[in-house]
């Protein structure tokens, strides 16, 4: 599946946070497998992704050596970043009219990435084994009889 990051806020599912088989239990294993730089040799909008390869991509093939990294020169194409994760995702970030830094900032996200889909959170907290005791309610430690009356008082109707 190819995602666009950036994409209009409508494209973003809603679901709830996952993990990566929880990954940084015992050894931390950096999700992002293959990164790859597409730009126009001549073109004005990769100036910045030209900028970054000369000078910042040597210290980032240093600072991850378990990235493979790929330069892709092509003639008439807008600049972009394409990363591949283990899990099969890939995700594209159009880097055109961007800064080096700006490009080193976008690349370090997608390295942080776990290369699941980005989601809007339902809500904070989440179980995937819920109580099978049910769920508490003001009543659930109240004696029986006081459970009646306060019925009792509910249906009758006020005068």
């Amino acid at each position: 599946m190819n995602v666009v990051v950036g994409a209009h806020s409508r494209a973003v599912t809603s679901g709830f946070l996952k993990s990566v088989l929880q990954n940084g239990v015992g050894r931390y294993v950096c999700q992002l497998q293959r990164i790859t730089f597409k730009f126009c040799k001549a073109g004005g909008g990769s100036r910045g992704v030209r900028n970054y390869v000369e000078t910042h991509l040597l210290d980032f093939a240093a600072a991850n050596p378990g990235v493979v990294v790929y330069v892709t020169p092509k003639p008439q194409i807008h600049a972009r970043v394409v990363a591949e994760y283990l899990n099969g995702e890939t995700h594209t970030v159009f880097i055109d009219k961007k800064s080096a830094e700006e490009i080193q900032r976008d690349v370090q996200s997608l390295v942080w990435r776990s290369g699941l889909p980005l989601v809007r959170l339902r809500k904070t907290q989440h179980t995937e084994n819920p109580s099978i005791q049910g769920q508490w309610t003001p009543f659930t430690n109240k004696p029986s009889n006081f459970k009646v009356a306060l019925e009792e008082k509910l249906q009758r109707p006020t005068s």
